[in-house]
């Protein structure tokens, strides 16, 4: 099967190494200009060893792939989307938030968009150069599993918790509700997740987002247990942090719009207040 993979940052660059690493025949669309001297080789580090996978790149999307991966920041989509000239069979965004869905349905159709998350701690280090710090756990629309099933099947085999979802709004929002929050509080706290478990006052302002961003996800048609997701966090590494506190760290663009914007726009359209999740983004605005 053909795959182009959509952005070439820690997202991308996992996907493309993995798909490749299991046999898929993959191009890593990269940024203009950035072809000629990206590396030939794609490595990811992670706790098993290192992968290593040959890079193949591209700037366009100019020839028919199977599925397009999309892989960018939310605020890179709009561009990213122009070096697709060619409609693929499948659309699978792996983007943060929801509100991409759309874009993507107005460009290329309903059918043809199979929403997905995925959930992994893992950054560029450098150009084509990838770590992996936690377990990869990719979910899809069922409406995918016809193209993706041979392909999901493989990438268990590289110790990947991949699953067909089939109601969106439950598949979307069960990432959502729960980056959202973490990805504030840590960005807002300048703590990791074991520091701020461990911090009464961060703990329970933690609760309180996830009690909001769930509240919203309910309203959406999302069966999420709250509870259930937070006791998850118990097992993450304690010295994890969300991309966008890494990112403010580094003092790089943040996805504050595209991860808070859906809830704050949520608790507005249904009445679900939000306060919480208002004053981490103020918190973080502050410290841009």
């Amino acid at each position: 099967m053909r795959h182009a993979v959509l952005g070439a940052g820690a997202i991308g660059g996992l996907m493309a190494a993995a798909l490749k690493t299991i046999g898929e025949d993959v191009a890593l669309i990269v940024r203009a200009g950035q072809a000629q001297t990206f590396p030939k080789e794609l490595t990811v580090e992670h706790t098993a060893g290192t992968l290593r996978s040959e890079a193949r790149v591209a700037e366009r999307v100019n020839e028919a792939f199977d599925v397009l991966w999309i892989a960018t920041k939310t605020y890179q989509l709009d561009e990213a989307l122009r070096s697709v000239e060619v409609t693929p069979g499948i659309v699978v965004p792996l983007l943060n938030g929801v509100d991409h869905l759309a874009v993507l349905r107005t460009r290329f159709g309903n059918d043809r968009v199979v929403p997905g998350t995925i959930a992994v701690e893992a950054e560029r280090s450098a150009t084509g150069q990838f770590v992996q710090r936690s377990p990869v756990r990719l979910n899809v629309a069922a409406s995918g599993e016809a193209v993706l099933g041979s392909v999901f099947e493989a990438l268990r085999g590289l110790g990947w918790t991949c699953r067909f979802i089939a109601d969106e709004p439950t598949l979307m929002w069960s990432k959502l509700a729960f980056l959202e929050p973490f990805a504030l509080l840590t960005a807002a706290s300048g703590r990791s997740v074991g520091e701020v478990l461990a911090d009464a006052e961060w703990k329970a302002t933690f609760r309180a987002a996830v009690a909001e961003a769930c509240a919203v996800a309910s309203k959406e048609g999302a069966e999420i247990d709250a509870e259930k997701g937070l006791a998850s966090f118990a097992a993450f590494p304690p010295t994890m942090r969300a991309s966008m506190a890494k990112d403010l760290a580094a003092g790089r663009k943040l996805e504050l719009d595209g991860i808070a914007g859906p809830v704050l726009r949520g608790g507005a359209k249904y009445g679900v207040p939000t306060p919480v999740t208002q004053k981490l983004v103020e918190l973080i605005e502050g410290k841009k």
